[in-house]
């Protein structure tokens, strides 16, 4: 196969007009033309730090989306089904992404459970990380976000890392806010990256110690204004990232979004390419190709280089999408899942006033970090009750694998003026996370879930709907783009009829679980305060 095009050189920092000479999935030759060409050839891009089950798509399926955007490969964290199913998850999501010409690279996760706050249904422990660290299809220590427990030198933690060490295999951080003497320590462990920085100044420290830092922009969690200004001084270090992708975000675009962003700020074209393409194939030694002779023949032709129209993607010399159009054919998934609890009633959310003021969770629009407020509760009949007028919110928790007392506590920011929405996708656990206006609306948003074993939902009255997520309870068996527009319908809902303000509903709730994220969460077991790290009472003197 022969292919022509301007070559993008972004290591040595020049265009020139090429053909591409490709035999059995590699780069035999480069050879030089006269003058230049109508398009553009240069490595694909690879999101350097992403959880495959935030798409709500089965690996092979993310990968159909993926590539009409230019993406050939993902670092991936299968932290998510393992703390569904364990091992058994995460050989589940290698053994998927295998099934097509995608270039996945999983880590092995290091924090499952993330916390002994919450209720996981499976735990990793230092013999599966044993286990996984020794498979070829394993590249790196997924993030380890016990922090603490580096921190202070934590037996199991380090274990843990110095397996990875032993085997040469990069280790990811997670480690929000983390900064002095304590960042030092960290680093000092071996964690090599970080993708949690939501300041210029923690990402600058951390830059200038020595770290690799990511710059995210997922659904919900939306770093990237604030950390673009890195790129003028360290474009060698920082790579781009989604973290969390829902699907009908990634029906509209990928990592090709964030380069286009960061040309139109003034920033050079070669820096952004590095970022998107080359650093985290150094980085993390992925087996994906850089245009050189004898890589792997993965790379994308693009019309120009503003805006990027991807016109082709190639991975292994094989044409995987053309002008808009993915080329890779799927197989029915298969369903593994961990659910088993029952049915809820309303009276299950009911909260009984033991304190005139209650501690309320502030969701933030595009963070992951929460603020926490004392307001005085509003109480009828002696029971707590949402307050719709002052944005106070019902959130709920609920045991997906056994049955519990559901957790309750409140929450604003979410604008919701009317009904619920609920939701199995809720890290770190993936027990069922709900918030709404009323004890029935919440009720009946949980057990659509609970009936369908896994999925998001809205209830509003009369008006129900859910869309299943049977794989896990977190990721759909159908295709993307099923699941895009799906999911689309009920984000719309979520907005236009129940009055959400949030650009990610669904995503923001998705983390109001997500104890390791400051500072104040709720797990199945309680309300928790992310900055001291302990359980915190709902009722306030």
């Amino acid at each position: 196969m022969k292919i022509r095009g301007n070559l993008v050189d972004i290591q040595n920092r020049k265009i020139r007009y090429v053909q591409l000479e490709i035999e059995k999935g590699k780069i035999q030759q480069i050879l030089p033309l006269p003058g230049l060409g109508s398009q553009f050839i240069l490595p694909g891009f690879v999101d350097a730090h992403v959880h495959i089950e935030s798409s709500m798509l089965v690996p092979s399926e993310f990968a159909k989306l993926a590539v009409v955007h230019g993406t050939v490969g993902t670092v991936s964290d299968p932290h998510e089904i393992a703390n569904v199913n364990g091992l058994e998850g995460v050989k589940y999501m290698i053994a998927n992404g295998k099934t097509v010409p995608f270039k996945f690279n999983f880590g092995a996760p290091s924090c499952v459970p993330a916390t002994g706050f919450e209720s996981a249904g499976a735990m990793v422990g230092i013999s599966d990380i044993a286990e996984l660290l020794s498979m070829p299809d394993i590249r790196y220590l997924a993030e380890m976000m016990n922090y603490p427990g580096v921190i202070h030198a934590d037996k199991e933690v380090m274990h843990k890392i110095g397996l990875a060490r032993l085997k040469g295999k990069p280790i990811d951080g997670h480690a929000p806010g983390l900064r002095g003497a304590d960042l030092d320590t960290y680093i000092a462990a071996g964690i090599t990256t970080d993708h949690e920085c939501f300041t210029y100044e923690e990402g600058l420290e951390k830059l200038q110690k020595g770290m690799k830092v990511l710059i995210r922009e997922g659904s919900a969690a939306k770093n990237f204004e604030a950390l673009i200004p890195l790129m003028s001084s360290y474009a060698s270090d920082l790579m781009f990232c989604s973290d969390d992708k829902h699907p009908d975000d990634l029906l509209e675009g990928h990592i090709n979004q964030l380069v286009v962003r960061a040309l139109q700020k003034g920033y050079d074209l070669f820096d952004v390419l590095q970022v998107a393409c080359i650093n985290p194939v150094h980085h993390y030694n992925l087996p994906i190709g850089l245009l050189k002779v004898d890589d792997p023949a993965d790379f994308i032709v693009v019309e120009n280089l503003e805006e990027f129209s991807v016109l082709a993607t190639y991975i292994d010399g094989k044409l995987v999408a053309e002008k808009g159009t993915s080329l890779i054919t799927t197989e029915p998934a298969e369903i593994i899942n961990n659910f088993d609890t029952s049915p809820k009633e309303s009276l299950d959310f009911a909260v009984k006033a033991t304190g005139k003021n209650i501690q309320v969770i502030r969701a933030l629009d595009g963070e992951l970090i929460t603020k926490k407020e004392k307001v005085e509760a509003k109480i009828i009949e002696g029971l707590a009750q949402a307050d719709v007028e002052r944005d106070i919110l019902k959130l709920v928790v609920v045991n997906r694998y056994r049955d519990e007392s559901p957790a309750v506590a409140f929450i604003s920011g979410f604008g919701l003026h009317t009904g619920a929405l609920a939701s199995c996708v809720a890290h770190d656990s993936h027990n069922i996370v709900a918030v709404g206006t009323n004890d029935d609306d919440i009720c009946k948003a949980v057990n659509l879930i609970i009936e369908a074993k896994g999925g998001i939902s809205i209830s509003n009255g009369s008006n129900q709907s859910v869309l299943p997520l049977p794989v896990a309870g977190i990721m759909s068996d159908q295709s993307g783009r099923e699941v895009g527009s799906a999911y689309a319908t009920l984000d719309r809902y979520a907005k236009d009829e129940l009055g959400s303000g949030l650009r990610a509903p669904f995503m923001t709730l998705s983390f109001m679980a997500l104890l390791v994220i400051p500072s104040l969460k709720l797990s199945d077991k309680g309300l928790f305060d992310g900055e001291n790290f302990s359980f915190t009472p709902l009722f306030l003197a």
